[in-house]
């Protein structure tokens, strides 16, 4: 495992760094790093070598985001990309070659999942799906042929949590790397590197960004080989995430730690006044129902436990599109990691490409729906989330259906 140089913790560490972006310039400079919008950058001879060229290879606002996120880990600057899925499949594209074999998480963004399953085969590479937050079924499927272990924690949608340091033990027993998709936690809650992994994958699209405005990923790593072949293959496939993108972001990063240490705070109260609610079957949030989650959920993110939560009410599909239907503040789209409170209905959206059966295996049920806290007062959040449960005809857990008489058992 490797020992972080930082005394803070994470989310203390992420506020020192966030605060820091665009300080210590010279006298007259921007306080906002500007957005070098150029396509080519000018040589003074032939034969020079500036650090930026092109910027399909590179660029100075995408530069200056690399270097925060790569902070962030106390790593190495990060290699950022148009979109996560660009940035994972650069990271297969890096790391792996026909006959290579990959260890993945079965609870991992749909997404990841099809470039596993109808992609990657095609080139040679096989993969084994497994249960993550058990170590020695990630022992048993590791064959002499493989290369790396992927996984996300919080699991995306139903957010059960992987040990990172035993899995990672597992992956360099075997001689291979571990890539965490870090994406619902960030490194201002979770920093994977300072666990044992190789890699942390990022869609910054998501809490990075924070707005909704910018679409991204990044890869983040200590290792200078890992990171200069991932340059390589992003300059051969030509990934560079826009300067304008990456402009937009560094602005959301500036405030992702006060954003999602609120955003935790209110997923957690709300989390535990839906499992108090008859109607809803599931409720999905780590640490809230497994002791041995809670103790992993406090050593991996002491700082909070992330902005998200999903949940199931009775009823089924139908049960499901009617509540999501009757939400007045929650909006549905397929995203999260907003300062809107989002939900999403998984088996429709986010992995609707994935056969009901491997969704029924992780816990993917039809009726199954999943929520991005936003930065709205919690009380307003459950009073749109009772007009859900009251439109599905199911009372509350008091046997009351007034939204006030709800509200006072938050």
């Amino acid at each position: 495992m490797r020992k972080s140089i930082s005394a803070h913790s994470p989310i203390d560490n992420a506020l020192r760094i966030c605060a820091g972006i665009g300080k210590g310039l010279g006298d007259g400079d921007p306080l906002v790093t500007p957005i070098v919008q150029s396509t080519t950058f000018t040589r003074t001879q032939v034969g020079s070598n500036p650090d930026h060229q092109y910027s399909r290879v590179s660029n100075p606002t995408v530069a200056a985001l690399e270097t925060a996120l790569g902070r962030l880990e106390d790593a190495l600057p990060a290699v950022c990309f148009t979109t996560g899925l660009a940035a994972e499949t650069a990271l297969f594209l890096a790391l792996l070659k026909s006959g290579d074999h990959v260890v993945c998480g079965r609870s991992v963004y749909g997404g990841t999942t099809r470039l596993l399953q109808q992609i990657l085969p095609e080139l040679g590479i096989s993969c084994t799906f497994i249960d993550s937050t058990k170590p020695a079924e990630v022992a048993d499927a590791i064959q002499q042929n493989t290369r790396l272990v992927f996984v996300e924690t919080p699991s995306n949608p139903t957010l059960e949590l992987t040990d990172i340091s035993a899995i990672a033990a597992i992956a360099h027993k075997a001689r291979a790397l571990l890539a965490v998709d870090n994406t619902f936690l960030t490194a201002a809650l979770q920093r994977p590197l300072d666990l044992g992994a190789d890699i942390s994958v990022y869609s910054t699209t998501k809490f990075i960004d924070g707005h909704s405005v910018a679409l991204g990923g990044a890869l983040v790593s200590s290792n200078k080989d890992v990171l200069d072949r991932l340059r390589f293959i992003r300059k051969c496939t030509g990934a560079i995430q826009t300067p304008f993108d990456a402009w937009l972001t560094i602005n959301g990063l500036k405030t992702l730690p006060i954003r999602i240490a609120q955003q935790s705070r209110t997923a957690e109260a709300i989390a535990r006044w839906l499992s108090s609610q008859g109607v809803v079957a599931s409720v999905y949030y780590p640490g809230l129902n497994d002791e041995s989650d809670e103790s992993l959920a406090r050593r991996q993110h002491p700082d909070g436990n992330g902005a998200v939560v999903s949940f199931e009410v009775e009823g089924g599909i139908e049960a499901g599109k009617r509540f999501v239907e009757s939400l007045e503040l929650c909006t549905l789209v397929e995203h999260v990691g907003s300062v809107e409170t989002l939900i999403t209905h998984p088996a429709s959206m986010t992995h609707a490409d994935v056969p009901e059966n491997e969704r029924a295996e992780v816990g993917i049920s039809d009726g199954l729906l999943r929520l991005s806290v936003g930065l709205e007062p919690v009380e307003i959040i459950i009073e749109d989330l009772v007009r859900g449960l009251e439109s599905i005809t199911l009372s509350c857990s008091t046997g009351e259906s007034e939204v006030g008489t709800c509200l006072t058992n938050l």
